[in-house]
């Protein structure tokens, strides 16, 4: 590649992508870069990724940004986890926490010590000794001391887009309004040399991003960086989003509710309800899954929104002078809310990569490597909720209890079924508690345990598993229910009144 004075930076479409990667590089970077959004108001947001992880609460604070001011702007609430409905069996639920379950040894999980006190007899559910599961099922949540809660938000993804772009464009982002007609390559290096707009309005630039959503017309349409394509391990290729009234107060979870051919998704905001369907087509139309969809939700405040997507990744997210960020660069189903922190990751990394003069291959090398390992960590994880079932109640169910699995997931169940082992590798986004809260709640139960859970009597077992419940109950006992701490904290300038439990 020849010499390029990577100061122009192009962000190719808005959204929550655009705009996330918008706000942190002039928020960052500052006068260093002169940035340019190219945004067409005639091409509407997805409005999915609603649902997110606690990291987005770090991006927030990286960017200076009020906690209570964004839940304003955006009608937040706060999330604790996810619950699981239908997914080992119809009828079936457990729930996915963001927090920690008992006390780990540093040779052993709390899973072995809890898998020891069941072999005696010991009644206590594993889900009694969560604080954010159980604070999550009874409605309850505060902000604790030594932020003991973990927890991410449900967050209105117009609104927060909207909120991004009055961030950014305060610190010197410029927003072209537009269409972009065609992408210009450099004849000579076969970069990007400038987007084209309808009406001819060429947008020159050292640096592109694409944000264009699942078309990729950057990085694919036309840089054709490649794609892998994981739908024979994703089969779910269609959903429907629609925004409702509630049903009533809004609760610190997301629910995922599993039917025959796929799954429904309800994200409580505080003025809405978030709800979807996530479908295989060859399974079920699109007429049949939005009577479904409407037949189970509050009274619809938009049309449908309808979706085609194929689960997959790019195989260059970085490739010549163009970076492709969020559902460009590739997408595993929202099923684990894991479609914003991808936006966050790269957002991070394109800043830290962030060419000066001359873009590196080394650089481009490392993002890609990079964010496959995330992405591919986090496919498995999805993986995990299809494979790991007991429903044989539909061809859909069958299909995903009888497919082959990659040898990363098929290691990680075997391990966890054999041992009760769970190992994190390489800043993996799932910790330990995440594998096993969701291998046991689908049925996946270990047939040993660590000997070190050996090593205390049963009386020391015995105060250890009392103690740690107790506590944990204790705790929740004294929050406040979700919807009125939202109100209350929504209406403060700054973090003020917090619980001390």
């Amino acid at each position: 590649m020849g010499p390029i004075e990577a100061r122009r930076i192009v962000i190719a479409g808005g959204g929550t992508a655009g705009w996330m990667m918008a706000a942190a590089i002039v928020r960052t970077l500052g006068a260093a870069v002169d940035l340019t959004i190219v945004e067409s108001e005639a091409i509407g947001t997805i409005g999915v990724g609603e649902s997110t992880i606690p990291p987005l609460v770090n991006f927030n604070r990286i960017l200076g940004i009020p906690e209570p001011e964004f839940m304003r702007e955006t009608q937040a609430t706060f999330k604790l986890g996810i619950l699981f409905d239908n997914w080992k069996l119809d009828g079936d639920r457990y729930f996915h926490s963001f927090g920690l379950s008992g006390k780990d040894h540093w040779s052993a999980g709390f899973q072995h010590f809890w898998l020891h006190g069941r072999a005696r007899g010991y009644p206590q559910s594993y889900d009694d000794y969560c604080l954010e599961l159980v604070a999550g099922m009874q409605g309850k949540f505060a902000h604790l001391p030594d932020n003991r809660m973990n927890y991410a938000y449900h967050v209105d993804a117009t609104l927060y887009g909207r909120y991004l772009r009055k961030l950014a464009e305060a610190d010197g982002a410029k927003r072209i309004e537009g269409k972009i007609a065609r992408v210009e390559l450099d004849g000579e290096s076969g970069d990007i040399a400038a987007l084209v707009l309808e009406g001819d309005r060429r947008i020159e630039g050292d640096f592109f991003i694409d944000c264009t959503g699942f078309r990729g017309l950057l990085i694919e349409g036309a840089l054709h960086a490649g794609f892998e394509d994981w739908t024979h391990w994703l089969p779910n290729d269609s959903a429907i989003a629609l925004q409702t009234k509630h049903l009533g107060p809004p609760q610190p979870y997301t629910q995922a509710i599993a039917h025959d051919v796929g799954w429904q998704w309800r994200i409580p905001l505080q003025h809405r309800m978030g709800s979807g369907i996530v479908y295989c087509s060859r399974y079920l139309s699109r007429d049949a899954a939005l009577d479904r969809l409407m037949s189970s939700v509050g009274e619809p405040l938009i049309d449908p929104i309808y979706l085609s997507f194929k689960g997959g990744v790019r195989r260059r997210q970085w490739y010549r002078n163009c970076v492709a960020v969020g559902l460009a660069g590739g997408f595993v189903e929202p099923l684990e809310a894991t479609t914003v922190h991808l936006i966050q990751r790269a957002v991070l990394r394109v800043i830290r990569l962030m060419p000066n003069g001359r873009v590196s291959e080394r650089d481009a090398a490392e993002f890609n490597e990079q964010q496959l390992q995330d992405i591919t960590q986090i496919r498995d994880f999805i993986i995990l909720h299809y494979k790991a079932t007991e429903r044989r109640d539909s061809p859909f169910w069958r299909q995903c209890a009888d497919m082959e699995i990659p040898e990363s997931l098929a290691q990680k169940i075997e391990l966890f079924r054999e041992t009760g082992r769970v190992f994190r590798k390489n800043e993996e986004l799932f910790a330990e508690n995440s594998w096993v809260q969701v291998m046991m709640g689908q049925g996946i139960m270990p047939r040993a345990y660590h000997p070190i859970a050996e090593k205390l009597g049963e009386d020391e077992l015995d105060r250890l598993l009392s103690t740690l419940r107790d506590n944990v109950a204790r705790t929740v006992a004294t929050l406040p229910e979700h919807q009125a701490y939202v109100e209350q904290y929504c209406r403060a300038a700054s973090p003020q009144s917090r619980v001390t439990a």
